[in-house]
């Protein structure tokens, strides 16, 4: 169950305070498109969405380009509650052939990059021509592998945040601001 109090959020058991507003966040989508239609001129990149979390951010993202794309949706699972699992859970068989294509990775969130290595491991495997990745957010510090994270929206500390699509136990997607856990009003 979710409740607004003083300005935060309560999401089961957990509070979170507010972190980035929504007028930043699509600020900063301008400028990423602005980037991807520039490097990709001429091009027609196939995006592939990774879900659930990322599909506001996709929506946004594509609505904010000047070419168009083929957009293509990937489930993929690898939270329980705050913490990664470390399993990658995904059907890279529901994707239509991707030899030869320039290809747009997009996530909501690159922590330890688990999710992005295994999907940069599986999709070269079909040989697409390139593999670029986007994400809203980055965290740096708990980032594990060596792929390269083309585009990011923001970088952030190794916190928790829900929000513009980012879940805590499948809720809080839904707030147009993203929101970051408050420790110091935990219940």
């Amino acid at each position: 169950m979710e409740i607004v109090k003083k300005g935060n959020i309560i999401i089961e058991d957990l509070e979170f305070r507010k972190y980035l507003s929504e007028e930043k966040i699509k600020h900063r989508i301008i400028r990423l498109a602005q980037k991807i239609d520039a490097d990709f001129t001429g091009k027609k990149p196939l995006f592939i969405t990774v879900l659930n979390g990322s599909f506001i951010f996709c929506s946004d993202l594509v609505r904010a380009l000047n070419m168009d794309v083929e957009i293509e949706f990937l489930k993929v699972k690898s939270y329980e509650g705050l913490e990664s699992s470390g399993e990658i859970k995904e059907s890279i068989n529901t994707l239509p052939n991707i030899e030869g294509r320039d290809l747009i990775i997009v996530e909501d969130i690159v922590d330890k990059g688990n999710t992005i290595n295994h999907l940069h491991q599986a999709l070269s495997k079909l040989n697409p021509a390139s593999i670029t990745v986007v994400s809203l957010l980055y965290k740096p510090a708990a980032y594990l592998f060596d792929i390269n994270i083309d585009y990011v929206g923001f970088e952030i500390p190794n916190d928790f945040v829900v929000g513009y699509g980012l879940d805590y136990n499948g809720y809080g997607r839904s707030y147009r601001d993203l929101y970051v856990l408050d420790n110091e009003n935990m219940h």
